[in-house]
């Protein structure tokens, strides 16, 4: 199948509309990747419904109260909280937990990134509802900036969720696929069908993760196809069951019968709520795979496709059970299902559940490729499958341990029941995070009275905390797998985000000042060696330390020397044309750079090829615009030129380099708000990152557009200065590049807590040694690569 990815065009602002054939085009292809999980829970909701807790009587009032159950909780949940409302909370068109973590961190002072700028809020991306000088500070925002634990306690609720989704990705391929193959039980018998279905089940999820590496572009046109004739067929034999067996099935929609349900059951009722929610699986993915389509194409697809053929299903399901109470001990999808069209339905449920998996799987890879952008996660190998549609990924290391797990607990589990129960579990978590992350949205972001937040906050959480504590009470019977999941990456995932926090704060506190740069020179007995030299920090301002230590060990530097900074912005995506900050480091007769390179949460990271040549083109841009723009055009004209004739006066502003062709003309839009000064640490101090940030002053913003049409119009000597500096940097690139980056060792400093001991020298150390190093994450060809050793004390 073929996806239209319209994030980059909404995230350049584009205002256009979607026409209607657009819209049912997106609506159709949006079937196989949003659609596929939820589609295919009638497999196996009635069957772990029924498992243990109740029992099917001729009464009929368990199914019809479990189909009264179904009704409405597919109509409030994903209905009229997904379509109608939690769509609407986008962020730049992206959709997901770190899509509304993302926003409420614009909106409010939250975030625990390091190297955050103001500069970051001149993005075309990180535009806020509201500009913040209209904008009233509400008393949850207020209490939310003054405690920084409740920074640490937003952020643990976001990796919670992750986590969950990543539980999500290992329990449903398992649950899906059993639940299909299982329609062979009535086409065997019981002893051939236990030795067949496992093995069966087992061999198709090898095969769908195996697959993995060819990315879903290959195969991805049959899915639409597939989930629509799914959907058909679910409704046409739910139409053609209630025809058949109980025209009067849906006088059960009404909720008189959830109440008759539980006087009846009573605890054993409210115990079976844990596999009426599982007629909920996948909601989550409207919102996460919202920026592969449109609001609307998602909005038009569930509400009259999905939706109807879902409630039809369930409700031929019912009619026919109403009449079969010798079923009772066997409650399946296929027993419903007539003779003649069986094997059918069998191979498209089969298919159905490989694409709702795919779709699982898909959303697992994206979601930790965000997480580890953001610093939450340890680094791992990410592999982009498709070169034309953004968001396709394969993470080699992720995809095995997934489907070695999902192995373990179909082969563990061996049934429905257990399967759902943990799977009931992770999916209600996700939700009730997502419910609590709205909340925050409606106040900080959309700038509605509180009150209706904790409306929203009590009507759909109170529903979600009913399913979830009667998936909690079956803790012993499956449950306990997510929850211990959970915890597992939970830990990791803090572990991880709290060294790299406190390794950021060490850099800062431990940076060298620009003097000491300046300082080097043939007198101390330093060279400086033909090509580039491309230092990468963290660090967006001062000279990093591991680069003082690596001038200390060896006495020689490149002749042009970049300080790269590859930083994160909690935005989704950042243009091309906006990734770029470059500005000099010391005068221009040093040679001496530094470039911030931005990406979003859901960037896609160059390779180290395109990388470098980009960067090269970038410095030679910024190099023609310095020397070009008149003094006159900022208020540190006269400080740029003396840092161009040699004098030190600091380190120079940082101007965007975006795609420009200077061999015509040149233009540029520079900000006088992106004057780059930090916030001095002179001792080691254990101050939050939030402490000792780096900050830039906030003046009056004014946009300068800067026109050179030849360069006659640069006077002669900068003329001959430019031309140069840009032949050293052409033959700096023709000498060849070097990416000096820093191997580290972390260990907690004398004095520390048992706990941080634990977490820093063990649990990271531990992570460290068996994660990706900086060097793969980024691509860097070994041969070019040199590693400067350096021991964190933090």
């Amino acid at each position: 199948m073929r996806i239209m990815d319209l994030a980059y065009e909404k995230c350049c602002g584009s205002s256009k509309k979607d026409s209607w054939r657009t819209t049912l085009v997106l609506a159709y292809q949006s079937l196989g990747v949003v659609y596929g999980d939820l589609s295919i829970s009638p497999l196996y909701v009635y069957k772990s419904t029924f498992a243990d807790d109740i029992h099917h009587s001729e009464t009929n009032e368990e199914i019809f109260g479990v189909l009264s159950f179904v009704f409405w909780t597919l109509t409030l949940v994903p209905l009229f909280k997904y379509v109608f409302i939690v769509l609407r909370a986008d962020d730049n068109g992206e959709g997901g937990t770190f899509a509304l973590y993302s926003s409420i961190c614009r909106h409010a002072k939250v975030s625990l990134l390091p190297n955050r700028q103001v500069s970051d809020e001149s993005l075309s991306t990180y535009k806020l509802k509201q500009p913040p000088e209209k904008e009233n500070n509400s008393q949850v925002k207020m209490l939310l900036e003054k405690h920084k634990p409740l920074h640490t306690a937003l952020l643990i609720l976001v990796l919670l969720g992750t986590c969950m989704v990543i539980g999500d990705g290992l329990l449903t391929p398992a649950i899906s696929v059993f639940s299909a193959v299982s329609g062979l039980e009535l086409s065997m018998s019981k002893e051939h069908h236990e030795y067949a279905v496992i093995p069966i089940t087992c061999f198709i999820l090898v095969c769908l993760f195996a697959l993995q590496h060819y990315g879903t572009h290959r195969v991805g046109f049959l899915f639409a196809p597939i989930v629509l004739l799914w959907l058909v067929c679910i409704s046409g034999l739910g139409l053609y069951n209630i025809m058949h067996w109980n025209p009067h099935v849906y006088e059960a929609l009404s909720p008189y019968y959830m109440y008759k349900f539980l006087k009846k059951t009573k605890k054993q009722g409210w115990m079976s709520l844990g596999g009426i929610l599982l007629c909920i699986t996948g909601s989550e993915a409207m919102f996460a795979d919202l920026g592969h389509f449109s609001y609307t194409a998602i909005q038009t697809a569930f509400t009259f496709l999905v939706y109807p053929a879902l409630i039809l299903g369930y409700m031929g399901q019912a009619a026919y059970l109403s009449k079969h109470h010798q079923m009772a001990h066997d409650i399946s999808y296929y027993v419903s299902v007539p003779d003649s069209v069986r094997w059918p339905v069998l191979v498209i449920a089969i298919l159905a559940s490989v694409v709702g998996s795919q779709a699982i799987i898909s959303g697992t890879f994206s979601i930790i490729n965000q997480s580890q952008s953001l610093g939450c996660f340890p680094r791992v190998k990410v592999i982009h499958t498709s070169d034309k549609k953004h968001g396709q990924i394969y993470i080699p290391e992720i995809n095995w341990i997934l489907m070695i797990l999902c192995i373990a607990v179909t082969i563990g589990f061996r049934d429905t029941k257990h399967m759902g129960n943990a799977s009931g579990l992770a999916v209600m978590a996700v939700m009730l995070v997502t419910t609590c992350l709205m909340a925050l949205v409606i106040v900080l972001c959309w700038h509605k009275p509180p009150i209706l937040a904790l409306c929203f906050l009590l009507f759909f959480g109170s529903i979600e905390l009913l399913y979830f504590s009667a998936s909690l009470v079956k803790f012993r019977e499956g449950a306990w797998l997510p929850i211990l999941l959970a915890l597992f990456l939970l830990t990791v995932m803090f572990v991880w985000h709290y060294a790299t926090i406190k390794k950021y704060e060490y850099d800062l506190q431990n940076k060298v000042s620009l003097e000491w740069l300046l300082a080097l020179g043939p007198s101390l007995g330093i060279s400086r060696v033909p090509g580039i030299g491309l230092v990468f920090t963290d660090l967006t301002s001062g000279i990093p330390a591991n680069f003082s230590r690596f001038v200390t060990n060896l006495p020689a530097f490149h002749r042009i020397l970049v300080f790269v900074c590859v930083k994160s912005v909690p935005v989704p995506f950042i243009p091309p044309a906006e990734r770029y900050l470059v500005g000099r480091v010391g005068p221009s007769t040093l040679r001496s750079y530094r470039c911030i390179v931005r990406y979003g949460y859901r960037d896609v990271h160059q390779d180290v090829d395109s990388f470098e040549s980009d960067l090269v083109n970038r410095l030679a841009d910024f190099i023609r615009y310095d020397w070009c723009r008149p003094e006159s055009t900022s208020d540190t004209g006269n400080e740029d030129d003396g840092l161009r004739s040699g004098q030190s006066s600091g380190e120079d502003r940082l101007a965007v380099i975006g795609n420009m062709d200077f061999s015509a003309s040149w233009a540029f839009e520079a900000e006088e708000s992106m004057q780059h000064v930090s916030v001095s640490v002179g001792s080691h101090t254990d101050d939050s990152v939030t402490d000792i940030i780096e900050m830039v002053p906030q003046i009056k913003r004014k946009r300068v557009t800067f026109a050179v049409e030849d360069h006659d119009e640069v006077d002669a000597p900068k003329h001959v200065q430019m031309r140069e500096e840009l032949e050293d940097l052409l033959g700096g690139q023709q000498s060849g590049t070097a990416f000096i980056l820093g191997h580290s060792h972390v260990k907690a400093k004398h004095g520390s807590s048992i706990l941080k001991r634990l977490a820093i020298n063990f649990a990271y150390n531990f992570l460290r040694r068996n994660c990706r190093g900086p060097d793969v994450a980024l691509k860097v060809p070994p041969a070019s690569l040199l590693e400067v050793g350096m021991v964190y004390v933090v």
